[in-house]
């Protein structure tokens, strides 16, 4: 399975979106709460180019925010990704 990094805070409905996808899907992934931490949301804009949460990567690939997994999931490309 491919390593899935979030960025996310507790109160975001997308980013609640975005973990139960990953967790009907069985991916592990690694949840980083920047809701807190000033220091860390600074590290996730500099990685992603972007502020908002959630921020989502599989591997090496940024792929967003919850739209754009959902998208991937719709496309059938995402079980592909994770797997890979």
């Amino acid at each position: 399975m491919a390593d899935v990094v979030l960025y996310t805070t507790r109160w975001c409905p997308f980013c609640i979106r975005a973990i139960g996808l990953l967790d009907r899907k069985g991916a592990p992934y690694t949840n980083i709460d920047v809701g807190a931490d000033p220091a860390l949301r600074s590290d996730m804009a500099a990685r992603a180019g972007r502020r908002s949460v959630p921020q989502i990567w599989i591997g090496e690939t940024h792929v967003g925010g919850c739209d754009e997994l959902y998208a991937l999931e719709r496309a059938g490309r995402l079980d592909d990704m994770l797997n890979n």
